[in-house]
Parts: structure tokens; sequence; C-alpha cells
């Protein structure tokens, strides 16, 4: 497995899996053959997992622990603290909490579920409005002098809370959304982390989806799926988004690959230190977003997919979402 640095010397496989998808709710009926699917990453080189303690909450960490177990030594294992979640019970309240003893509390769940005595990589899973980033960053650096955390990361952080945060704790990684369907990070993110020395590891590379190819406007979402919710999944707005599916099947045709392939290949092209963190729940799947490692875009694949200037229709989350996260 081909490996790249993230920030502050945390070397990492060169793509990382999500366990997200794996139960977000507090039932997780698969739950053996994910824990199948992660072992079965680590024997194909993968070892950068993403898991959180509000996926549940508390449910998927708990999944992680138990299928990094027996191979916690070959893995790197980031998690996330940051909402206001009772540590006792599990109840979301709703709200951002980075306090200081929240987030230590927090740590000591994760800890003890994940089965581990340390976390690789510790997020804030988003900036609280209400707590200085130097003391969101001052409490993991506390963590980490006390062994129980290995690097600290940040999540949809915006430029200003990096730079605070880095001031007092190094940062590792930042985690936000960026794909040919989110370049956003772009105008100011992406220049701030390459300043600061800080890796990038985006999720929804392959924008929840949809430049698999797999997805067109006859495509019916369930009640349950978020997609169904956001405006850049209503059918009018996949019908326009569609032509970047259509450019990418065009390219990978030149490299015999998928879209999904071109489309992470696309990410690993940008910058040496970025990471691009995927989920997937099929065997299938996984082998497909390896096999991106193998696709070489040359310059004129990267001019092409530039010059062709798509412009993604419709915004990426409904906007109490987008609200309520601070995105």
């Amino acid at each position: 497995m081909i490996k790249r640095k993230l920030g502050q010397g945390l070397e990492v496989s060169a793509l990382s899996l999500g366990a997200m998808g794996y139960g977000k709710s507090r039932q997780i009926p698969d739950r053996a053959e994910m824990i199948d699917l992660l072992r079965t990453a680590v024997d194909r080189g993968m070892d950068f997992f993403d898991t959180a303690e509000a996926y549940g909450p508390f449910t998927n960490e708990e999944m992680v622990g138990e299928a990094m177990a027996p191979v916690r030594h070959r893995v790197k294992i980031a998690t996330k603290f940051g909402w206001d979640i009772d540590p006792d019970t599990g109840v979301h309240r709703g709200d951002v909490n980075s306090k200081p003893d929240h987030v230590v509390r927090a740590v000591e769940g994760s800890l003890k579920r994940l089965q581990t005595d340390h976390i690789d990589l510790l997020y804030q899973h988003r900036v609280d409005p209400k707590v200085p980033m130097e003391d969101v960053a001052g409490t993991v650096k506390r963590l980490i002098e006390a062994g129980k955390v290995r690097y600290f990361g940040l999540s949809e952080a915006g430029a200003q809370s990096i730079r605070r945060a880095h001031g007092v704790q190094p940062v590792a990684a930042l985690q936000s959304e960026y794909s040919l369907w989110t370049r956003e990070p772009e105008t100011e993110i992406i220049p701030t982390v390459e300043e600061l020395g800080i890796g990038l590891v985006p999720y929804s590379p392959l924008g929840k989806g949809f430049l698999t190819g797999k997805i067109d406007e006859t495509t019916a979402f369930s009640s349950r799926d978020l997609r169904g919710r956001i405006p850049r999944f209503s059918p009018e707005a996949i019908r326009k988004n569609r032509r970047l599916v259509d450019l990418l099947a065009v390219i990978g045709q030149r490299h015999g690959a998928t879209p999904a392939q071109v489309a992470l290949a696309w990410l690993l092209a940008q910058k040496p230190w970025i990471v691009p963190l995927f989920g997937t729940r099929k065997l299938e799947r996984l082998e497909e977003n390896l096999g991106a490692l193998s696709v070489a875009l040359t310059g004129d694949d990267l001019d092409q997919i530039e010059t062709a200037n798509i412009k993604i229709e419709g915004a990426r989350y409904p906007e109490e979402i987008l609200r309520r996260s601070g995105l």
C-alpha cells in the first residue's frame, strides 16, 4: 500500500476508510459483516480508519474497536469529539460542546469503546463558537502529553480557527469535504493548510456516491437517505451535474478506470499530503476504490477537467444542516 504523510510526520495509507456509513443509528444490523470488511481493508494494506463518538452515538466506535483489536498494532484510528453527547447515556443533545472537561470525558469514553490506550488522530468534529480554539487545542495538547492521543486534527474548521489551534498544538490533519463535486476548500483552506504543513483528509471524495456514475435523475432515495433532501440531488440538479460524471467516464476509458477511480485519482494528484477518506459497505466497492491508486492521471487529463469548467448545480446540504453545522 502506498503511504502518504499528513502533518507532524503522521504517515498513513494513501486512502482511508470511514466507518460512519456502517451505522449512525444505535443499531448496526450487519455488524459482523462490517467488521469483516474493516479487517479485509487491513489485509489489503489500509491502515487509516475513521470513526466518531457521534456515530450511533457510541456504537460505531465500539464496532471499530472490536474490528481493530486483533490488528491494533498495524492500524491508525481517527475519532472525533465535539458534540454535546451525554457520556453516560449516549443521548445526543443536538449542539456542539468542546468545553475542556467534556472533551476529556469524551476521550476517556472513546478509548474504552475503541479498546485501546491511545487515539492516533483526534479531531474536533465541529468548531464550538462558545469555547476559544486555544482552550480546545490546549486540552488536546495535555491529552497528547499524557499519551492518550498521538495527533490533533480539526474537521470543517475555517482558516482562522485552524491558525489559532495550530499556534497552541500543531495540527496534523484537517478533515473537510473536498472533491470534484465540492471545490470550495481551494479558495482559502488548502492554501492555509499547505502554508502550515497540515495534511488534508477529504471526506465524501465521491460526492456521496454521485461521482461513481450510478446515480441519475430516476434514482429514488429512501426516506432515511439524506440525499433525498439535498438540493444537489434533485432530479433537475442531477441531470445537469451528470456532465461531470460523463467527463470522468471519458477520461477513465483512457486508463481502464471507472469514474469513481478517476475522481479519487484526481484528489490524489492535487497534493502529496491529501489522503481521501471514503466509505463503503461492499467489498467490490472497496476493491474498486483501492484500484484508484493505480490510476496515474496525466497533465492532459487534469487540464481537460479544468478547462471543462463544469459548475455544480445545487447546495451540498439542506439549509438547516448548513446552518446547524456552521458549514
